[in-house]
């Protein structure tokens, strides 16, 4: 998982163009609490309508890559009213639902995931 650091050279770049960049550590992620909870993209799209009401941003563009991009359409789709989004960018994006489900027949089966569930809690290095 990537930390808002990983971002400097984008930010730079877009900084000497005259735009204002945000980046945040999503929660797990980077300088944000370790927490063991919260971590689905309902929750990500609500930490990041905090920290926009926050800044009072307007007119933003929202710029997600991987799970980001998932976060970022989740944002869009629940809170995107308001004034608060001019764009969405996604790049290379993990949609809000990955799973296999009867909706959704193009995603993954639930034991891909419980794979990875589990070498994840066999190796934390």
């Amino acid at each position: 998982p990537l930390s808002s650091d990983d971002w400097d050279a984008q930010m730079l770049f877009f900084l000497s163009k005259g735009y204002r960049v945000i980046a945040h550590d999503r929660r797990g992620h980077g300088r944000s609490t370790q927490t063991d909870i919260g971590n689905e993209m309902d929750t990500y799209a609500a930490d990041v309508a905090a920290l926009v009401a926050h800044l009072d941003l307007k007119n933003a563009i929202h710029v997600g890559h991987s799970t980001g991009g998932g976060e970022v359409a989740r944002y869009v789709a629940q809170y995107g009213g308001g004034g608060r989004v001019a764009k969405a960018v996604l790049i290379g994006a993990v949609p809000p639902i990955m799973l296999k489900t009867d909706a959704n027949p193009g995603g993954l089966p639930l034991e891909v995931f419980d794979g990875f569930r589990s070498a994840q809690a066999a190796n934390r290095a």
